[in-house]
């Protein structure tokens, strides 16, 4: 037991012995550690004291730098603009000395002028001396020339037998017929100049304009022409009792006429847009084989949307091709609708972009603007596809169209002058009615109808029949050409000349035609005898 409590008690001593002397070093450690610190806080901050210290420095330098630098800048600019100030205050003297130079010079001038103003006053006053003897001496000329004057008439009067008055009549008469004649040869002399300048060089614009603008013949007909495979398929189409065509008819407003035409049907219709329609329509009915009136009436409607889409597309792609932009939607859709249209068999569409691509090449040649003669040359006849039909020339529907949807106003000009209605005031509108000209009157290019054609050729030869003189006319060369045979006798040839151009003028003013017409005026002198 006391062993045991000797062993315990030992324990504890050393226990605490070791705990007392693990503090001593624990204290001592930490302090060394401190110390340590210290030295290495003192160390930092001294590092820190003398790099603040190194860069304290740095900034001044650059500050001091920066200084001089805004210094020698300020100062070179200070310099710069005393020079300046020194070269103006230079010019300035300049022109001091130049000006009180100039103001010298001025008073010598006015000195010198007022000294030849003197000296003129003294010259007119002798002039005006001069000039009323002379208006002495011309009136005891005068006197005495009308003196001799009135003896000289006296005597030829008793001479000839003739009064003042009768003779100058007759010198008035003789006159007239030789001033009559000198004017004719004058204003053929005057034409043949005006042929020879002005109209080679209008010619030569025509030419070269017509020569860059290469444009396809169109003809296009009432008719349509739709093929099939075999005639078998003609029965499908007209169905039981007619019903199919019927309902074909009905839904697209066009004449589908089945005759004994082999593997054909023909198509009817004044509009091309419809007989498209139709078309389209029996193409898609006839590979589909399914042709009853529910379907025609479904495919009609789906061919209809399709149409409509293309003239859409065949529109922004015409405005794309000749580069015109920012057209109004509508016109476009109109722009579209020329390619199923026709003018006296002339494909609408080609022929006003034929228009546009002369009108572009003509007003290049002549200095205007190119883009609106392109974009007038496309619309001129965009009246002519109007759904509507009213009773107004197709020019000025153009016109209230263009103006409708803000088109400028030298492009409304030229559509609706194109054809005369309304006066020209644009540049431009010469141009589009030249180039229509041209398009139209290509041989060729249109196809009139039969009836206005021979109402033309007669309306010529009345005109020429109006004239005094005229025997007989013809109209030749498809109305290109008017021959006029005159009556000798009563027709001279100065007045055969003379003729040609009234009938020329009186054609111009009062018909209209495609292209020019020539007139030929033909005085023939026959001498007939018998011999018996």
């Amino acid at each position: 037991m006391s062993t045991i409590v000797y062993i315990l008690i030992t324990a504890v001593v050393c226990l605490g012995i070791g705990f007392y002397i693990g503090r001593v070093l624990l204290v001592k450690l930490f302090q060394d550690q401190e110390t340590q610190s210290k030295q290495r806080a003192q160390q930092i901050i001294k590092d820190a004291e003398s790099r603040a210290e190194s860069q304290k420095k740095e900034k001044m330098l650059e500050a001091k730098e920066h200084f001089l630098k805004l210094k020698a800048e300020h100062e070179e600019q200070a310099n710069h603009k005393k020079n300046i100030i020194i070269q103006n205050e230079a010019k300035v003297k300049q022109r001091e000395v130049l000006i009180t130079k100039q103001q010298e010079d001025l008073k010598k001038k006015e000195q010198e002028t007022d000294a030849v103003r003197e000296k003129l006053n003294k010259q007119l006053e002798g002039i005006d001396q001069r000039k009323e003897e002379l208006e002495a001496q011309y009136r005891d000329k005068q006197a005495k020339v009308d003196k001799d004057h009135h003896e000289i008439l006296s005597k030829l009067e008793r001479i000839a037998n003739l009064s003042a008055e009768e003779a100058r009549e007759q010198l008035v008469e003789s006159l007239k017929s030789e001033a009559s004649t000198r004017a004719s040869s004058y204003i053929k002399d005057i034409v043949a100049e005006a042929k020879l300048t002005a109209t080679k060089e209008a010619k030569k614009v025509v030419i070269e304009t017509i020569q860059r603008t290469a444009a396809e013949h169109a003809i296009e007909n009432c008719v349509s022409i739709f093929n099939i495979e075999s005639d078998d398929i003609k029965g499908k189409i007209i169905g039981r009792e007619g019903r199919n065509i019927r309902a074909l008819e009905a839904a697209t407003g066009v004449e589908i006429i089945v005759d004994d035409t082999p593997e054909a049907i023909i198509i009817s219709g004044f509009d091309p847009v419809r007989r498209e329609i139709a078309r389209l329509a029996l193409h898609r009915l006839v590979a589909d084989g399914r042709i009853h009136p529910a379907r025609i009436e479904e495919v009609v409607a789906k061919t209809k949307k399709g149409i409509e889409e293309e003239i859409v597309e065949i529109g922004e792609r015409t405005a794309i091709d000749l580069g015109i932009h920012g057209l109004h939607p509508e016109l476009i859709r109109m722009v579209g609708r020329m390619r199923f249209r026709s003018s006296y068999g002339q494909n609408l569409l080609q022929h006003s972009r034929e228009v546009a691509n002369l009108c572009a090449t003509m007003a290049a040649e002549l200095g205007l603007n190119v883009k609106l003669a392109k974009r007038a040359g496309l619309l001129h006849d965009i009246g002519k596809v109007t759904p509507e039909e009213p009773e107004l020339p197709h020019a000025i529907i153009g016109m209230q169209l263009a103006q409708k949807y803000k088109e400028h106003p030298d492009v409304c000009n030229a559509i609706g002058a194109h054809h005369d209605e309304i006066e020209m005031t644009a540049m431009i509108s010469p141009i589009i009615q030249a180039c229509d000209a041209i398009s139209g009157s290509r041989p060729g290019a249109r196809r009139e109808i039969m009836e206005s054609y021979i109402k033309r050729l007669k309306e010529l030869e009345e005109t020429a029949h109006s004239f005094e003189g005229v025997n007989q006319c013809y109209a030749i060369q498809a109305g290109r050409e008017l021959r006029v045979m005159v009556d000798a006798e009563n027709v001279t040839d100065e007045r055969a000349q003379e003729l040609s151009f009234d009938i020329s003028q009186k054609i111009e003013k009062e018909m209209q035609y495609p292209g020019q017409i020539k007139i030929t005026v033909i005085r023939e002198m026959r001498s007939v005898s018998y011999a018996k």
